[in-house]
């Protein structure tokens, strides 16, 4: 359940009601609003003591939450979260890119591309250092030294970086170097890893599983929630449909039914939705007209050489001719770029 408090209900008040729902044996979540506090209830049979709260100074009303997803839905919180990344907004009006290989393969393959996508306008860099694969005999990445090459490139470009952790066990490592934890499509319902970021003090960007439904995305960013860490980025990364045309199928029609259901940003990846090139833009263009407040694209110096994802991946070309249109687009949908 929620309780809402009066507008302007001092911080004594709130306190009160947070204490008492600590004494009950449920966990407290404070949301502190612009104009009002909402105080979120987790635990079992929180519906019997609805009545019990409205009798605390400073509270309007109390209301059951009835989406299982209880801090990740609009229940809770109306108004959009922001989250601040070395001063770069992520849910404003500006659509933000993140841009980069796959995969770190070299200090030369990372540094080159990241000097490219900085050249052309991105936001944050992007680079695999964990890389899951379908097959245990394709390249999985450089793990810390790949993340000592990434720390590198956020030090010359200035650009946040963020990378996919796999385990529970590589999020202390990561934390070292990274400014957003990425959590994978096959990992998206790795429960151990998303309470592990729960208790994180960093933005967790987190993608769509290859088979899930909008409401297991919601219910995997709770899991993150519910441990106390409420900055999320949800990210449409394509789904497994019949199609083989492409990769995946990307769900363009999800970014705004994720919107209505959820406060928290939403970004959409092209690269794997489509799987081709030259589906890239078309789709960038989609499914920022469809509501995205980002991208994730993939860009590498050479994809022809590129160890994973290369077919899937843009030349610093093709990157800069997309990031130069894209500003038509946002501001087709009152967005800027």
């Amino acid at each position: 359940m929620i309780v809402i408090m009066q507008q302007g209900s001092p911080r004594v008040e709130i306190d009160a009601v947070i204490e008492e729902i600590d004494r009950l044996g449920f966990r407290s979540h404070p949301i502190y609003g612009v104009e009002r506090t909402v105080v979120g209830v987790i635990g079992d049979n929180t519906r019997d003591h609805l009545e019990h709260f409205e009798h605390f100074d400073g509270v309007e009303r109390v209301l059951p939450i009835l989406q299982p997803y209880k801090f990740a839905g609009r229940e809770v919180q109306q108004e959009k979260t922001t989250i601040q990344v070395n001063g770069l907004t992520i849910g404003g009006p500006r659509i933000v890119c993140i841009a980069g290989p796959c995969s770190v393969e070299s200090r030369e393959q990372f540094m080159t591309t990241a000097r490219a996508v900085k050249d052309a306008g991105a936001d944050i860099l992007r680079g695999g250092a964990f890389k899951p694969r379908t097959s245990p005999y394709s390249f999985k990445g450089l793990k810390e030294e790949g993340l000592r090459i990434l720390a590198e490139a956020k030090q010359e470009t200035g650009m946040p970086v963020v990378a996919e952790v796999m385990d529970a066990r590589h999020v202390e490592m990561a934390d070292q170097y990274v400014d957003l934890f990425q959590v994978g499509a096959r990992n998206m319902q790795n429960f151990t890893l998303l309470e592990e970021l729960g208790r994180a003090n960093k933005p967790v960007f987190l993608k769509r599983g290859m088979s899930a439904t909008v409401e297991d995305l919601l219910m995997a960013a709770e899991y993150v929630i519910s441990e106390g860490n409420r900055n999320i980025v949800l990210c449409e990364r394509g789904i497994r449909t019949f199609e083989t045309a492409t990769r995946n199928t990307l769900d363009v029609s999800a970014i705004p039914v994720i919107k209505r259901l959820s406060h928290l940003p939403v970004f959409a990846d092209p690269s794997h939705g489509g799987g081709h090139w030259w589906l890239v833009e078309p789709l960038s263009f989609a499914c920022v007209a469809a509501g995205a407040d980002g991208l994730m694209v993939e860009v590498h110096h050479n994809p022809r050489v590129a160890l994973s994802d290369g077919p899937q991946s843009l030349t610093p070309k093709n990157f800069q001719k997309l990031m130069s249109r894209l500003p038509e687009i946002a501001a087709a949908v009152d967005r800027s770029r």
